[in-house]
């Protein structure tokens, strides 16, 4: 794959109805873009109306929803042309990284690309280039599925331009983009609270607070698996067990990535000891299911990573608001 160069945040908007629609149906009627180039922090925009197959009115739910009207879509050029022109700003498509907030708009692509007869080879190209940044930021920020604006929120970052216009949809995706790399600090305390501390009321107000706070946290639902482990268990007893271990495992991550520098290494290495213990358990059971087993011992080696854990020394942290 040749270097990436730059990245393109694109978006569209479709037909619609408020009495629901087939996604199959929901031709494409705008594409918007921002082009931001790496070597040189450049931003170019692009923003054509598409012409749909579909040559009835627009909806009044659409026309509102969207902004657009029928005469904007009149003279406009069919998705191949707007594709084309499209594909002539990115200017390169091998060195070009994608972002869309959902992968709804890639499958519009795909879709509308063969409708249109467009080269599957080129789709190919942009879909192996391309990034679901709603799907990334959800598994490292926000924990649920949120919309640009409540993303730019967090950030305390304003939305620009007009709502479901998606050219300014592309460029707000682009804004949260930047501040999740930029602010590699806010990022992970925005994680911590979503993630670990979602059913603190006050969540601690300073990083050392925060790593005093999460090193209980670590130590409480270490602690709870232990308590709950056997020595032996069925295989269908232990599928049962080992989804709320998953769980505990995953919500502590990001905290191995440590992308930001802040956390300890004292809970990096419990963070990783609890994903060590999920990994080894859930291939344990996978290769159980495999030889068709009913019976799993789990070895003394298996709790080891659990053990690296010292237990809770307190039951609950009062703290301050991050």
């Amino acid at each position: 794959m040749a270097d990436i160069k730059q990245f393109v945040f694109f978006d569209f908007e479709m037909l619609c109805s408020d009495r629901g629609m087939a996604f199959e149906k929901m031709e494409a009627i705008r594409l918007g873009a921002v082009k931001y180039e790496l070597e040189t922090e450049t931003i170019s925009y692009f923003d054509q109306y598409i012409r749909p197959d579909n040559s009835e009115p627009l909806t009044e739910f659409c026309k509102t929803l969207t902004g657009i009207k029928d005469a904007d879509l009149a003279n406009a050029n069919d998705f191949k042309e707007v594709f084309a022109n499209f594909l002539e700003w990115i200017g390169g498509i091998k060195k070009t990284m994608y972002f869309s907030w959902s992968p709804s708009d890639l499958f519009r692509l795909k879709m509308d690309a063969m409708r249109h007869d467009i080269s599957e080879r080129s789709i190919k190209k942009i879909e192996q280039r391309y990034i679901d940044f709603q799907e990334q930021f959800k598994n490292r920020v926000s924990v649920n599925p949120i919309s640009v604006e409540d993303a730019l929120k967090l950030y305390d970052t304003d939305f620009v331009g007009e709502k479901h216009n998606p050219m300014y949809d592309a460029f707000n995706t682009l804004l949260i983009y930047e501040n999740f790399i930029k602010q590699p600090i806010q990022t992970d305390l925005l994680m911590v609270r979503h993630f670990i501390f979602e059913d603190e009321d006050t969540p601690p107000t300073t990083i050392d607070a925060m790593n005093q706070t999460l090193s209980e946290y670590l130590k409480r639902d270490a602690n709870q698996i232990t308590e709950q482990l056997r020595d032996v268990y069925r295989v269908r007893d232990l599928k049962k067990i080992i989804k709320p271990i998953r769980k505990t495992a995953l919500k502590y991550k990001n905290v191995v990535l440590n992308r930001s520098g802040i956390f300890t290494k004292e809970n990096i290495l419990y963070a990783e000891s609890l994903c060590t213990f999920y990994e080894e358990l859930f291939f344990t059971l996978e290769e159980h299911i495999a030889v068709s087993s009913r019976i799993i011992i789990l070895h003394e080696h298996m709790v080891q990573p659990l053990l690296k854990i010292p237990l809770p020394t307190i039951k609950h942290k009062e703290a301050g608001s991050v």
